[in-house]
């Protein structure tokens, strides 16, 4: 008997290889996603590949974070939104995206234990390396205009200034938070921040603000002094561009303040014309034209620019209501851990990219953006990981059964 436990003992302590390489395909993932969606595509199926293979070798069953029921609920209710779309075909190949949330488990069980913190250094380097990119898009190359923003490497300026955003959050709570590792961040956040500001993204800067006012009060209350003081330099500082682009908030005659109003008309109309299941995923552009009233500045858009409003258009109220729950059980969890003391500066990372997604989802649909979203999801899995034994700290039931 004393035998069969050195062997268990020794097995789970041994490294093993399919998990390994999981394990490297995830940081790649985690780190390409701000760089090239090919190569995070390519390294996220082999991630997952791995993953499955690893549990079906171990023959164990899949652990999950408590939240991944309520996502799990909400990818069962846009099938079901699909199924009774406009054009059930459409709907349905959209819902490929729903694949997206098996990065959660997969996450919660290759960055356990001290792994987590590795994957954050990874995400705030490479995002650290496409900041200086996006102020040299700017200062050189003449991405300095509403019709050519810096983009970084991604394809879309909304894209890359959500991922900044994220960024961001992760940055600012390393600082507040890492008692191990606060150099780097810090020396990189005046990147991050100066090319999330030459993004002229609005929505980005609402959310980040949002998230870093809450990253300061959960350090300490009286922190959030810093903003005015932030502000002012904001003002002083900002090219004229950048500053037009801030007065345009509140600019009532502003054409894309005006057609979000005019969005959100369409969107209420969607609603009342099916309120349980939508019009179905992915059928709001072609069907906007028939919504739109005359305040619509666009005569197509191709989403609602509003995240809990395009999800109830799209899928039904039952489908917000799941999705808030998923928002509310993630947050919760992170604000137990955070109470407790436990994954202090991850759960503050976590919770800071729901408020981040959260206030700019209300002027954008961030999470509906593949690589927002899959940056998010590995963010808010990241604590949950992390609160968990890594695999050779195991030596109970979770450790992997040793095999002849």
């Amino acid at each position: 008997m004393p035998h069969a436990i050195t062997l268990t003992a020794g097995s789970a302590e041994r490294r093993d290889w399919i998990e390994t390489i999981g394990l490297l395909a995830m940081i790649g993932f985690a780190g390409a996603l701000q760089l090239s969606i090919a190569a995070a595509d390519i390294l996220l199926a082999l991630t997952l590949v791995a993953w499955v293979v690893w549990l079906a070798w171990h023959h164990t069953k899949p652990a999950v974070p408590p939240f991944f029921w309520p996502l799990a609920g909400y990818a069962a209710v846009t099938l079901i939104a699909s199924v009774f779309s406009v054009d059930p075909g459409v709907s349905l190949v959209d819902s490929k995206q729903l694949v997206l949330f098996l990065i959660v488990p997969a996450v919660y069980h290759l960055a356990r234990g001290s792994r987590a913190p590795l994957v954050i250094q990874v995400i705030v380097t490479v995002g650290a390396a496409t900041a200086a990119f996006g102020v040299i898009q700017y200062a050189m190359l003449e991405y300095n205009h509403l019709g050519q923003r810096p983009q970084g490497s991604m394809g879309h300026y909304m894209t890359y200034s959500g991922l900044l955003m994220l960024v961001v959050c992760a940055s600012v709570a390393r600082v507040l938070f890492d008692r191990e590792d606060r150099i780097w961040p810090a020396l990189v956040m005046p990147a991050l921040l100066v090319a999330l500001a030459l993004t002229l993204s609005r929505s980005a800067w609402v959310g980040a603000c949002a998230a870093i006012a809450l990253l300061l009060a959960l350090k300490d209350f009286k922190l959030l002094v810093i903003l005015p003081a932030v502000a002012v330099v904001f003002f002083a500082l900002a090219p004229n561009g950048v500053m037009d682009r801030f007065n345009s908030v509140f600019d009532p005659q502003d054409p894309t303040r005006r057609d979000r109003v005019a969005m959100m008309h369409a969107g209420f109309s969607m609603i009342r014309a099916d309120p349980w299941t939508g019009v179905g995923p992915n059928m709001v552009e072609p069907l906007y034209p028939q919504y739109r009233g005359p305040d619509a500045v666009e005569k197509q858009n191709p989403h609602l620019h509003n995240v809990p409003l395009q999800i109830a258009a799209e899928r039904g109220i039952p489908a917000l209501l799941v999705w808030l729950g998923f928002v509310g059980y993630a947050a919760a969890g992170l604000v137990r851990m955070i109470r407790a003391r436990r994954q202090l500066c991850l759960a503050s990372i976590g919770l800071a990219a729901i408020v981040a997604m959260i206030t700019a989802g209300m002027f954008e649909h961030n999470f509906g953006d593949s690589e927002f979203l899959m940056l998010f999801l590995v963010l808010i899995t990241l604590p949950f990981a992390a609160d968990r034994p890594a695999l050779s700290e195991v030596e109970g039931p979770e450790a992997p059964p040793t095999r002849a």
